[in-house]
């Protein structure tokens, strides 16, 4: 709220006097806001100019997911608004944060679809139907463990609800609905780090039989979960301030985008296995026809 309930300019200014820290924040948010805009429409103007290229127009296409990116990035920029004007009230701060998080990974999706980001080495590789549904409930974890986090900041009372880990030495100046928004969050961090251990067990032991990139994303998001559980744990005993723990916000939007990376790859290569093998299943079948139709009939 660092231009008070003004927007989309700040006290009346396009450019107000930087004279506080808070205003300085919330007007370089909404400049770089502004930046991104224009970068992802430019982003839907050069996929469109080349939409006749492989992995560009068409179904499965990059320029489709930039159009997404496009609707999500013009979305949050109102939304942004809409939460100026109710003053930062919980419900419009995380709606507006999961749609960031929703411009994030429609932007991850068109840069796997044009190849960044292990899109190109997926194409090469195998993946099992397993690892892609270990994948998804890694992402629907991480989105929901996000989400729950941005409550946490929001929600008053529940950043400050706990004062230990791993239990939650209850704050008693927090109302008891802050600190099982706080409890919530935790246990979904917690499930999230299981199931990608379990992952990465799994994974292990069917190496030869997974994408390369599909594992190394899973490690990824996994070590970006430990280093967030240990931040949490600083930020808590140690009473980190503000500043610091925005470290912790930047982390979850990480464990999320490499969440989200980590399942559309696995989507990836167990598509492109089903593909292989369904050519192989078809190519084995007229191959079967051919010798039968070749093969003249003995009689008994």
């Amino acid at each position: 709220m660092g231009c008070g309930d003004h927007w989309p300019k700040c006290y009346g200014y396009w450019f107000p006097p930087f004279s506080r820290p808070d205003l300085i924040v919330e007007v370089s948010h909404r400049y770089l806001a502004s930046i991104l805009t224009l970068t992802v429409a430019s982003l839907v103007v050069v996929a469109y100019r080349n939409r006749g290229e492989a992995r560009v127009g068409g179904p499965g296409g990059a320029f489709r997911s930039a159009l997404g990116a496009l609707g999500a990035v013009i979305t949050a920029a109102v939304l942004g608004g809409v939460t100026v004007k109710f003053g930062n009230a919980p419900w419009a701060t995380v709606t507006h944060w999961l749609v960031a998080m929703t411009l994030l990974a429609l932007v991850a999706t068109t840069a796997i679809r044009a190849g960044a980001l292990g899109g190109t080495a997926v194409l090469s590789q195998r993946g099992s139907a397993r690892a892609a549904r270990s994948a998804r409930g890694a992402a629907i974890l991480a989105i929901v463990a996000v989400g729950l986090g941005g409550l946490t900041a929001k929600f008053p009372g529940a950043s400050v609800a706990c004062t230990t880990v791993p239990s939650c030495g209850r704050n008693p100046a927090v109302d008891a609905s802050g600190v099982y928004v706080q409890i919530v969050h935790r246990t979904f961090a917690v499930l999230l780090l299981l199931h990608l251990i379990g992952v990465a067990m799994m994974m292990r032991k069917r190496r030869a039989s997974e994408a390369a990139v599909v594992v190394t994303a899973s490690r990824v998001a996994l070590g970006l979960v430990v280093l967030q559980l240990a931040l949490a744990s600083t930020m808590i005993l140690l009473h980190l301030p503000p500043v610091l723990r925005s470290l912790h916000e930047a982390t979850g939007v990480a464990i999320w985008l490499s969440s989200f990376a980590f399942a559309y790859l696995a989507h990836r290569a167990r598509s492109g296995s089903a593909a292989e093998d369904s050519v192989t299943a078809a190519s084995s079948s007229r191959t079967e026809r051919s010798i039968s139709v070749a093969t003249p009939a003995v009689d008994a």
